[in-house]
């Protein structure tokens, strides 16, 4: 036996020595409940875009807007900056991101929303970290596939930016 089979045979047995069947049932079925109750957990979605300056190229990875953005740019292949081209759907999820204005001095945040449904756009890929965090802040990380959660599943187009407030504080 490899050392890795003895590992996991003495782990084993401590487990079924020291945890009763119904209780690694009621276990199991907990972290089953709990897995399916994660996409009810709240999440900025952006669907209603906020006022604020729109001063700027909206095709140029330095927009203000695009201060967290990983993909390509929705506003270069036929959509907008907070609408998804015809023929695709906006990701359930996103993430976020808090972006300065330069000429009104206020932060906002914004939320990205991946446009899933036709295969990737391949004009204006921009990828700015400012802020962005590990993946297991997956509502901050910017590296995730956000096209899991929509009726496409995978196909990822290009990534639009709403935004969904004013940053106080």
């Amino acid at each position: 036996m490899n050392r890795y089979d003895r590992i996991f045979e003495r782990w084993s047995r401590s487990l079924a020595k020291g945890v009763s069947r119904r209780s690694m049932i009621r276990s199991l079925g907990g972290l089953l409940i709990g897995g399916a109750s994660l996409p009810l957990l709240p999440v900025a979605r952006g669907q209603n875009e906020t006022s604020a300056p729109t001063d700027g190229d909206v095709k140029s990875c330095d927009y203000w807007r695009y201060c967290a953005i990983d993909g390509f740019l929705c506003s270069c292949c036929g959509g907008s900056v907070t609408t998804c081209p015809p023929g695709t759907e906006p990701a359930p999820i996103t993430w976020v991101g808090t972006c300065r204005h330069a000429s009104d001095g206020k932060d906002y945040i914004i939320a990205y929303n991946d446009c899933c449904g036709k295969s990737a756009c391949g004009r204006c890929q921009c990828t700015r970290n400012e802020r962005d965090r590990p993946t297991y802040v997956p509502y901050l990380a910017n590296d995730l596939n956000w096209c899991v959660g929509s009726n496409s599943n995978v196909a990822y187009h290009c990534t639009v930016s709403r935004i969904v407030g004013v940053a106080e504080g």
